[in-house]
């Protein structure tokens, strides 16, 4: 299943520089949406969510939501212009190795980052009622194409 994930146009056959036959790297613009899967207030809704939620349930403290997308896959030396879209009220956080990012309610939220190194990169959102559910990674390619 692909839901969740995006490759970024482009990404897979990079624009060489003629001058010195390497991968160029590029500025990429990436918007990343919260969005809430399993919230306390659909629980009104969905009547079997009130013994999730309730003390003991599955759910107990927990939210379920998820960034969309969930992978990104990249070219080291890209220059990532993030937007962070948070269309409802429960805050939110975007943390990986070098980048925290503060995602208040009802908000949209910029952020820059240069993918320097080749890899795989978690991210996830800090707020405890979220964790673990709210994760993704940031795939890093290689100037030949492959994560290290």
């Amino acid at each position: 299943m692909l839901v969740g994930t995006a490759v970024l146009a482009n990404c897979a056959a990079p624009a060489r520089d003629r001058a010195n036959g390497g991968a160029s790297a590029h500025a990429r613009e990436i918007v990343i949406t919260t969005v809430p899967l399993l919230t306390k207030e659909i629980a009104t809704t969905y009547q079997f969510l009130k013994k999730d939620f309730a003390p003991g349930g599955v759910l107990a403290g927990k939210e379920v939501y998820e960034f969309m997308p969930s992978t990104i896959t990249v070219f080291e030396g890209d220059t990532l212009r993030l937007t962070f879209i948070n269309p409802e009220d429960d805050a939110h956080s975007f943390v990986m190795k070098d980048l925290a990012v503060s995602i208040p309610g009802q908000s949209e939220t910029h952020a820059i980052y240069v993918a320097a190194k080749a890899g795989i990169y978690d991210f996830v959102c800090a707020i405890p009622a979220h964790l673990p559910m709210m994760r993704g990674q940031l795939v890093v390619l290689n100037q030949e194409g492959t994560a290290r």
